[in-house]
């Protein structure tokens, strides 16, 4: 990553978005950083993977679930 200090603009970006709760985490090794965040659907979080990314990074994205919630989806 040239320009690390952009991880705060694009939180900032993040919550203009809907996104809330940015927490970027440095990961040496594969990822440069892991940027934990809650968005209000899945669309919301497609489009700022593409958005922030600028097509010059790479991004992969994964949905969580609290243990309570993915229980509750396994129930069913």
């Amino acid at each position: 990553m040239d320009k690390p200090e952009e991880i705060k603009e694009h939180n900032k970006q993040l919550h203009a978005m809907g996104g809330k709760d940015a927490r970027p985490i440095r990961y040496p090794g594969q990822y440069d950083f892991v940027n934990i965040f809650e968005a209000p659907n899945d669309d919301a979080i497609y489009k700022a993977a593409v958005k922030l990314s600028g097509g010059v990074a790479h991004t992969t994205t994964l949905a969580a679930k609290t243990l309570d919630e993915f229980l509750a989806v396994v129930k069913k």
